[in-house]
């Protein structure tokens, strides 16, 4: 959860306001009659922060959130849904009903905070650009609606403004962007607005932090945006910006915070982006930006995290990128960088994160990188590495995340695995080959181990079951054999160790599957159960109906016989079942076709009879073909005897 950047600065000013302000009149009437019809306007106020606001007691001297000048008028009006009291306990509360426009009639007001109140609702009040003293306003985390009124031009002296996390639509105005030449803290973010991000953004000159985040800004980054000497933090994600990154972002030298992904930028990351010399985090994700990566983005000097994936980068990765010191993550996945990974990066001594995968990376893999000893995470899967063997070198390294998949990977598992302190393993899509070594049975603090598309055969070891922090698990196309009850029965350590997700598909494994499956402690919390394409006989275990979080259950093409168990019924979260191409008899259960949340259902090639049941999932007739004995809707009618 994000508290608003302002809150404790804020808790701190109005402590200031409060202790320095002694008004030595009764509040004016005119300010009296404006709050009062503002609380007249509030609907449900189940905190009574309003309570202390009452005709007959003085609004500067008893009301509470209210505090006034010596001449008795309203400076400061403070009833935010967030309240901290002298132990740092934070309540939250909100506050239904809509904004009164008489607020505008507070002449001296300079700070009007209603933030986090969740229910205030309609628009913004024209009226309120009268309140040109104003200089915070706060109204975020609300359920304002309608556009920024174009009256707010007239808050000449306004330093911090937050509009966000309301439905506030329509565009921006320009002429009230370009009269906030005072503002140093905008937010906009988590609203609906749209059109482009006017131009006139660039004289916000004294402004630190700017968050326009989550709207449906289109256009492009105004070049102007160059002008902002003064700007910490910039936050332009999740819109809908076209065009290129300008040039001029180069002249943003204090800026330590720069998100503009998930957007449809295009084009090169300019080279000025070497300005940029105060930068801490920088995410440029989720665009279409192209090109090579500048040789200048080397001078970064302070940045710590560095995210361009998935974009159409390509060229070689930069050595300069070794200089960047302070790197504690690189996230370049999924763009078309191509050549070796640099020799320079074995600088990078913070490293915790590297993440390069789903890439066009070839070549030999730098035994210097074995020196970070920092790296925690190390993903290289998808790229064309033609590794045959994982390096020795790899056993000198301390990561918990080891990510290898189709990385051209050969023979069998290397024996210093079993030393490990891995917690997450993906050597999927290889052609590795053997048994499953007895040993994996060390390797106890793997939480996640997929080998999926390999060549491993033989059945589990015994010392699988040793795994007691393993939730994900894929074995999936492999030659694996014998009972499953190996897996079923793994250990758990509460509260870990509960399996997440299972996939077993396209192996050899043989006979029933256990009856008491669902009453196994691993199994306990399992999502996703796919077994299909294997050599099972007998029936599916009605335990399964004991699983109360499975939502993905698939036994396609199995063997499996007898029938559908009703107790599936009792597993309310299903939403995908496929049981097709096995040798099912009876009839479908009415309560199993009939599940809530049931998205998917197919039980087609199979030898089941009767009437399908009423349901209300929208299935094709698809689903149930091949079973000569299934008839009814959407199946032709059954005949009458």
């Amino acid at each position: 959860m994000e508290i608003s950047w302002h809150t404790k600065t804020f808790s701190l000013l109005l402590l200031f306001i409060f202790s320095t302000l002694a008004p030595s009149k009764a509040c004016h009437p005119v300010d009296k009659e404006a709050l009062l019809d503002f609380k007249h306007k509030i609907t449900d106020d189940p905190s009574k922060l309003l309570l202390s606001w009452t005709v007959s007691s003085d609004c500067c001297t008893s009301w509470e959130g209210v505090a006034c000048d010596a001449s008795g008028r309203v400076v400061n009006v403070s009833r935010p849904g967030l309240v901290s009291d002298n132990n740092d306990f934070i309540e939250d509360t909100y506050m239904s009903g809509t904004l009164s426009p008489s607020l505008g009639n507070l002449s001296s007001l300079q700070l009007l905070d209603l933030s986090n109140l969740k229910d205030l609702k309609g628009p913004i009040p024209q009226e309120l650009g009268k309140l040109s003293k104003l200089t915070h306003l706060f109204l975020d985390t609300n359920k304002l609606t309608g556009s920024i009124p174009i009256t707010l031009r007239y808050f000449s002296q306004l330093k911090k403004i937050y509009l966000s996390d309301n439905f506030l639509s329509g565009i921006v105005p320009p002429s009230v962007m370009k009269s906030w030449t005072s503002v140093s803290e905008l937010g906009l973010s988590g609203n609906a607005l749209s059109g482009p991000i006017p131009p006139t953004i660039g004289k916000l000159v004294m402004v630190t932090k700017l968050d326009l985040h989550e709207n449906n800004f289109t256009g492009s980054i105004p070049t102007s945006i160059g002008n902002l000497r003064n700007l910490k933090y910039l936050d332009l994600s999740e819109n809908q910006i076209t065009g290129s990154i300008p040039q001029s972002i180069g002249g943003l030298a204090a800026l330590e915070l720069l998100y503009v992904n998930q957007n449809h930028l295009t084009g090169r990351i300019p080279s000025s982006i070497s300005g940029l010399g105060s930068m801490i985090f920088c995410r440029l994700s989720e665009n279409k930006l192209s090109g090579s990566l500048p040789p200048s983005i080397g001078l970064l000097s302070k940045v710590q995290r560095l995210i361009l994936e998935n974009n159409k980068l390509t060229g070689k990765l930069p050595p300069t990128v070794g200089r960047l010191t302070t790197l504690t993550d690189i996230f370049f996945s999924n763009n078309y960088f191509t050549g070796k990974i640099p020799s320079s990066f074995v600088n990078l001594l913070n490293l915790q994160t590297l993440d390069l995968s789903r890439n066009r990376l070839s070549g030999q893999l730098p035994p210097q990188l074995a020196k970070l000893k920092s790296l925690q995470a190390l993903d290289l899967s998808y790229n064309p590495l033609g590794l045959v063997r994982i390096p020795d070198w790899f056993q000198e390294l301390r990561v918990f995340q080891l990510m290898l998949a189709k990385t051209g990977i050969e023979g069998e598992l290397p024996h210093w695995l079993s030393s490990s302190s891995l917690s997450q393993l993906d050597l999927s899509s290889n052609a590795l080959t053997g048994k499953l070594p007895r040993w994996i049975g060390n390797m106890t603090r793997l939480s996640f181990l997929n080998l999926s598309n390999n060549g491993f055969h033989s059945s589990i070891p015994v010392e699988f079951k040793n795994l007691s922090l393993l939730m994900d698990l894929d074995i999936h196309s492999n030659k694996f054999s014998g009972r499953l009850n190996v897996i079923f029965s793994k250990e758990a350590q509460d509260p870990l160790g509960h399996f997440n997700s299972i996939d077993l598909s396209s192996n050899m494994f043989t006979g029933p599957v256990d009856d008491d499956i669902g009453e196994r402690p691993a199994m306990a919390s399992i999502r996703s159960l796919i077994l299909s394409d294997n050599k099972f006989r007998g029936p599916l275990p009605k335990s399964v109906g004991k699983l109360g979080e499975l939502q993905v259950l698939k036994v396609v093409n199995t063997g499996l016989s007898g029938t559908i168990p009703v107790e599936l019924g009792d597993a309310k979260e299903l939403s995908t079942i496929l049981l097709s191409k096995n040798k099912l008899t009876g009839a479908i259960p009415e309560i199993v076709l009939n599940l809530k949340e049931l998205k998917q259902f197919d039980v087609s090639s199979n030898k089941l009879r009767g009437r399908i049941p009423p349901h209300k999932a929208i299935i094709p007739a698809s689903a149930f073909k091949n079973n000569p004995g299934l008839c009814g809707p959407p199946l032709p009618p059954c005949k009458r005897i």
